[in-house]
């Protein structure tokens, strides 16, 4: 839940959940009920359990999401099915959500999973709408994902962020490791929310928070450090996708990841990015995941601690 020390409106409750599954926001006033972005498919089941207990008995309205990366999305299918909720993504992504297009999706270049959903409309950069009572205006952050938006509200300085700004850095800049731009809009959006009167940002991942500027510098000091030499994001990127499949599979074997990582085609892009045998570098990360407390190695076997 939402740091106590952080005053949101009462028509706001955070769920706060982690790093397999994105941090949940749900809106309840007079009028409706609406939730921006839904978490992980495995774990659609507690998604769906938390919303239910907040909701009291009243139905979900709406569902928003931030973008489509299937920690944000995950538990979209199962909320329609339980609510048949009325469905917003971001116009960029509606004609591969209509055609489920896995691959333009990345789920299958990830090696991540996420249930098919329908959608009934589209949100587009400069269009406001309305949650828990107030005026949300919705805006372009690209850079983490090219099509992701986030929610700001002018009159209590609260942005919802997704992955384009967290207390400490941001999400992977995925575009770079396919060789197109992402760099370059990530600094822009950085910028575009230092513009800002923001009093409290509700994050992707991690707890809301404030000091909005020093969180800022963070960021812009980590994009200089990975845009100067982009290895440094391909090697990120692994490990994270790496980390991010250990926490929903709980353990891997590592003589088998080379071949998942060849398999995916982010995963892979990243890899080959890196002047590293595959097998020697799937080790060393796996090594820089068990230093880090994250996993355990145990034999041929990786296996997560979180």
């Amino acid at each position: 839940m939402a740091d106590q020390q952080i005053r949101l409106p009462a028509t706001m409750t955070v769920f706060e959940r982690g790093w397999l599954s994105s941090n949940n926001i749900l809106f309840i006033d007079e009028q409706r009920t609406a939730l921006v972005d839904s978490g992980y498919m495995t774990h659609a089941q507690q998604t769906l359990a938390l919303v239910r207990h907040a909701l009291g008995g009243r139905k979900l309205d709406l569902l928003i999401n931030t973008h489509l990366h299937s920690d944000h999305c995950g538990g979209n299918a199962l909320l329609q099915r339980a609510y048949a909720c009325r469905t917003l993504i971001p116009v960029a992504d509606a004609v591969a959500v209509a055609a489920w297009d896995e691959e333009h999706l990345t789920y299958k270049a990830t090696g991540q999973k996420c249930e098919r959903f329908s959608f009934d409309a589209s949100l587009s950069p400069g269009e406001q709408v309305n949650l828990g009572g107030l005026e949300w205006q919705v805006l372009a952050a690209p850079g983490h994902d090219p099509h992701s938006l986030i929610l700001y509200c002018a009159s209590e300085a609260i942005l919802i962020s997704a992955d384009a700004l967290w207390e400490n850095g941001f999400g992977v800049i995925f575009p770079e490791l396919e060789d197109e731009s992402g760099f370059a809009e990530q600094a822009q959006v950085l910028q575009m929310i230092g513009e800002l009167e923001v009093r409290v940002v509700i994050p992707g991942h991690g707890a809301p928070f404030s000091g909005v500027v020093a969180a800022l510098d963070r960021a812009k000091g980590r994009l200089d450090y990975l845009s100067s030499d982009p290895r440094r994001n391909a090697r990120n990127a692994l490990k994270v996708m790496m980390a991010f499949l250990l926490l929903e599979m709980r353990q891997f074997s590592l003589q088998k990841l080379p071949a998942l990582v060849r398999e995916n085609r982010i995963m892979w892009a990243a890899a080959q990015k890196l002047d590293v045998p595959v097998d020697k570098l799937v080790a060393a990360l796996a090594g820089e995941l068990v230093a880090a407390g994250a996993a355990r190695q145990d034999g041929d076997s990786l296996i997560s601690t979180r």
